[in-house]
């Protein structure tokens, strides 16, 4: 008995372990190979070549390169393909941002928690010729981001503090945000029903925020414009109007489980 339960959690490991690779990868965003994605897990390399070469074989990874560098496989495109048309959650998200854009010209974006980082999940690029996009799925530090201030309203000062890791406060030019500012923005912001802000990461951008809420009015995601500097202060009221009419309408369609 001891040794079936032994067996049945190095089993678990290994399929969190092959997770774990595949989320990595994701991250990264570009083809890797075995040795160093085993020491970016911390985890021993006969494991991780172990799971390397079942995933190769299963097509949830393929070879990408010759020197050894593997990718995301083209079983995942399937896998997503599939989900994509059980349920029709995100075609519903695309149509809203769709909607937006034509209001607006602006890039739109739908955005959320991805364990305690932000990412953008959806995006639809806005009509002007000039252009702002983000890469999907990319995981960002709350704070560096206007929907941060809105994902944790939920949260006590404490809560917010312990969710974070300490360099999510460090911006990529060396300066830093200062936690207890960073709370008083959350809390202004859970008021105001939306956050705005020039871009902390760039020099060009504003950026626009509004809560998607459930049913206890705990925002589970957002829905974005970001605009150039001087068109988001220009047109900021019709855009924040844009965006909540937007939400609303999105909070009566969807449920909870993003």
């Amino acid at each position: 008995m001891a040794d079936e339960k032994k067996k049945v959690n190095q089993r678990a490991r290994g399929l969190e372990r092959a997770f774990d690779i595949l989320d990595l990868i994701r991250r990264e965003n570009r083809a890797m190979r075995p040795n160093e994605i085993a020491k970016l897990m911390g985890a021993p390399r006969s494991s991780v070549y172990e799971l390397v070469h079942l995933l190769l074989d299963m097509n949830v990874l393929e070879n990408n390169g010759s020197d050894g560098q593997v990718f995301l496989g083209s079983r995942l495109y399937f896998l997503g393909r599939a989900y994509n048309d059980k349920i029709d959650l995100y075609q519903r998200i695309e149509n809203t941002l769709s909607n937006i854009v034509e209001q607006t010209s602006e890039t739109a974006q739908f955005c959320k928690l991805e364990g305690n980082k932000y990412t953008v999940a959806l995006m639809k690029e806005g009509s002007r010729p000039f252009r702002i996009s983000a890469n999907l799925g990319e995981l960002v530090p709350v704070p560096s981001t206007a929907s941060g201030r809105l994902l944790l309203g939920h949260l006590s000062d404490q809560e917010i503090i312990d969710f974070l890791d300490k360099d999510d406060f460090l911006l990529p030019n060396g300066e830093s945000i200062s936690p207890g500012n960073f709370i008083t923005e959350v809390r202004q912001a859970t008021q105001d029903g939306h956050y705005t802000f020039d871009s902390i990461v760039d020099t060009f951008t504003h950026c626009f925020a509004v809560p998607i809420k459930d049913a206890q009015s705990t925002c589970i995601a957002t829905l974005c414009l970001v605009t150039p500097r001087e068109d988001g202060h220009r047109n900021k009221e019709h855009y924040l109007s844009v965006l909540k009419t937007a939400a609303t309408e999105l909070e009566a369609q969807l449920s909870t489980d993003f």
